[in-house]
């Protein structure tokens, strides 16, 4: 099987995502995308929106896609997750021929900082989503898609229409407070 993961906080999840989503279907050789929301980041210390709301939201938007399957093995934990700990635990729950994990952009600086990369780099090939017009190593894969959105601007209300229409109302109800 061929299978990508897409994890992230998605605090609240924006139409960037949904890019990142659709364009992971249409354009990698894969069996099935895992889609799956954190409990918080390893790097974060807080989230804005609890698990289980960002679950929900998740499950609104991708849950019916087919070849997607959302995840909430992370969320489970109750505490940060290693993305090496959840490559070893799909590995061992899929019996997988390339395994694909997608990131953004923004998470190159600071990929030698993540728990057991080296390993990491042995089990996955990276697939990286365009953002903020970052530069991607040549040797990585990409997604043709470009990202200028943030969650962080969608928290503050900054662009509230980037929000997926499914979930925008109460997107917006819940980050207004």
């Amino acid at each position: 099987m061929n299978l990508a993961l897409f994890g992230g906080s998605f605090d609240p999840p924006h139409l960037g995502h949904d890019s990142i989503v659709k364009a992971s279907l249409g354009g990698l050789d894969i069996d099935k995308l895992i889609i799956m929301p954190t409990f918080i980041s390893p790097f974060k210390s807080d989230f804005s929106a609890p698990p289980a709301l960002r679950l929900k939201w998740t499950r609104a938007l991708w849950q019916g896609l087919e070849r997607a399957e959302i995840s909430d093995f992370e969320i489970s934990q109750n505490r940060p997750v290693p993305t090496i700990e959840t490559a070893r635990y799909l590995t061992a729950r899929y019996e997988i021929s390339k395994f694909y994990l997608i990131i953004g952009a923004d998470h190159l600086a600071s990929l030698d900082k993540w728990h057991e990369i080296s390993r990491l780099k042995e089990l996955v090939t990276f697939v990286v989503a365009e953002r903020n017009h970052i530069k991607i190593p040549s040797e990585l894969a990409k997604i043709d898609i470009h990202v200028d959105v943030s969650s962080s601007q969608i928290r503050r209300l900054q662009t509230p229409n980037e929000i997926p229409a499914a979930i925008r109302d109460e997107v917006i109800k819940f980050y207004k407070g």
